[in-house]
């Protein structure tokens, strides 16, 4: 007996909603289906597959009601994604405009064929270095990793690791999603009223994100392993880079010195930066990880504070506390 193919949809939610209006597109969207997955604060994926007789519509028609349904009740434009599994549907939706979708054929054959033309970093975990070793052999492109010989993956990247690659590059993810499964990754954004050319302003734009995911890390009790920038200019051409933390954190000086390197290693000067987007993953929860011993007191001193920080903005509100490089809105 063929299992029954999967209709996975991954919709990208833009304009900065917020918790609350995060919230409320969750419960619209659990009004479809109940299998829906959160990738707070702007993503989400659902599994639309049990949802389709109910509605009597097609996968795709489906995907376009919910769309239009955000868009009608909270004016909230997305970008989506409709494939077989979450690793597709998360790629199409990456290359949808505001307002469309991309479908990926449900067969494998023609998933294959979507893939093929593109380059190894679409896929995901696919980082700068792991492309240049692929690269120094000739493997550019998703398709020539999939038609490479197992034993040569393995020889560049070592098994486990060949092995994930080639399947991915062959479009299998058997991951489902998951209604309670907690997020894989936290982003945070920052888009500018207008375009931004001092770098003042990109200084205090990314310590504000870093600052926001700290306590978002903390408020969940988990840590980060990871940090990706990506920077967003007035051509719509971007920048992304990604550094590991020295430690698995949720201290947002960590966090803030970590990203503003980053920044600094891609001497803007005078670039039009249109929006900045910091993205930390390999969470954990805070428990699992091991934080270096330090003898400095200032460290102790440091957590300290900022935990009596985060006491105050529960309290009084997110905007209580905030470092003194940073106006009462740091995304102006």
């Amino acid at each position: 007996m063929t299992a029954r193919p999967r209709h996975i949809a991954h919709l990208h939610l833009h304009g900065g909603l917020g918790d609350e209006r995060y919230a409320e597109a969750l419960e619209l969207l659990a009004g479809f289906t109940p299998h829906v997955q959160a990738f707070p604060p702007d993503a989400v994926q659902l599994d639309l597959t049990s949802a389709l007789r109910y509605f009597d519509s097609s996968p795709y028609e489906l995907l376009q009601r919910t769309q239009l349904r955000l868009a009608g009740l909270y004016g909230i434009e997305s970008s989506a994604g409709l494939a077989g599994n979450r690793m597709l549907a998360a790629m199409a939706a990456a290359v949808s405009a505001p307002g469309h979708a991309t479908r990926i054929p449900g067969d494998p054959a023609g998933a294959a064929a979507w893939l093929r033309p593109w380059p190894v970093t679409a896929l995901p975990g696919i980082g700068r270095a792991t492309a240049t070793t692929l690269g120094t052999y000739g493997l550019h492109t998703i398709g020539q990793v999939a038609d490479a010989p197992a034993a040569t993956l393995q020889r560049l990247l070592g098994a486990g690791q060949a092995r994930l690659l080639a399947e991915r590059a062959r479009g299998h993810d058997p991951r489902p999603v998951a209604p309670h499964a907690a997020a894989a990754q936290m982003t945070a954004d920052a888009v500018f009223d207008q375009d931004c050319l001092d770098p003042a302003g990109h200084h205090r734009a990314v310590l504000a994100l870093a600052e926001e995911l700290g306590g978002r890390l903390r408020a969940e009790d988990r840590v980060a392993g990871r940090l990706t920038l990506t920077v967003r200019y007035a051509d719509r051409s971007s920048t992304t880079r990604t550094r590991a933390l020295a430690e698995p954190t949720g201290h947002s000086p960590a966090l803030a010195a970590t990203a503003l390197a980053v920044l600094a290693s891609l001497g803007l000067q005078r670039a039009r930066v249109r929006a900045f987007v910091i993205r930390v993953d390999n969470l954990r929860p805070a428990g699992e990880a091991h934080r270096q011993l330090s003898l400095d007191p200032a460290a102790d001193r440091a957590h300290a504070v900022e935990a009596a920080a985060d006491r105050a903005r529960r309290r009084f509100g997110p905007q209580a506390v905030r470092p003194a490089t940073l106006p009462a809105n740091p995304r102006g």
